[in-house]
Formats: structure tokens, sequence, C-alpha cells
């Protein structure tokens, strides 16, 4: 099982806006939702590029580059270019500081 690893002290992301980290060889966004900590891979799986810095509407991040939409709290697909999800991580807060994993092949 993957070890958690810190993102950044919970006050630092302030809600409505998102951290990157590098987990495990893995680009992720950490979004804060109204309080609430979401974590999905950092790519869009239409063609590869980063969905962090992509605007921002309710828990919807959309492709900076062609515009797919993702749910941050779930990383489905929900707008044409992107078909496929982006993977969806556990992310917890410890003593004040917001903190992922990915699990996915433990």
């Amino acid at each position: 099982m993957s070890d958690w690893t810190p993102v950044a002290p919970a006050a630092d992301i302030e809600p409505g806006s998102f951290r990157t980290v590098d987990v495990d060889g893995t680009a992720v966004a950490v979004f804060n939702l109204g309080g609430t900590f979401f974590a999905i891979e950092d790519v869009c799986t239409h063609d590869g590029g980063r969905l962090a810095g992509g605007p921002i509407d309710g828990d919807q991040v959309a492709c900076p580059r062609h515009g797919a939409r993702f749910c941050i709290r779930t990383g489905a697909a929900l707008s044409a270019p992107a078909y496929e999800p982006t993977a969806c991580l556990p992310v917890r807060v410890e003593q004040g500081q917001v903190q992922v994993r990915d699990d996915r092949w433990d």
C-alpha cells in the first residue's frame, strides 16, 4: 500500500482553489470545494494535458486545452472531447495537513 503524500496545510488551500503534487510519479490535483478536499489525477483523458489551472465551476474543472469537463468529486468525464474518467484518489486531513494516496495498484 502506498504511503500518504503531504500536499499542503489545509488552511493554505482556500475554497475554490487547488494544489498539485506528485504522488508516486503521478501528477495529482487537490481541490477544495467548500471546505471538503478532493483529489483527481491531473490529466485530461482526451489528450494527456493537465487539468489544474483550468476553469472551476462548482464541482467541475474544464481542461484548459480543449474544454473537456471533469467532475472534481468523482473524476467522471462530463463532456467531449473526453469520454474516459480521470482517476479519483483518497484524500484526508491529518493534523491540519492535506494528504493524498495513490492506492490504485495496491
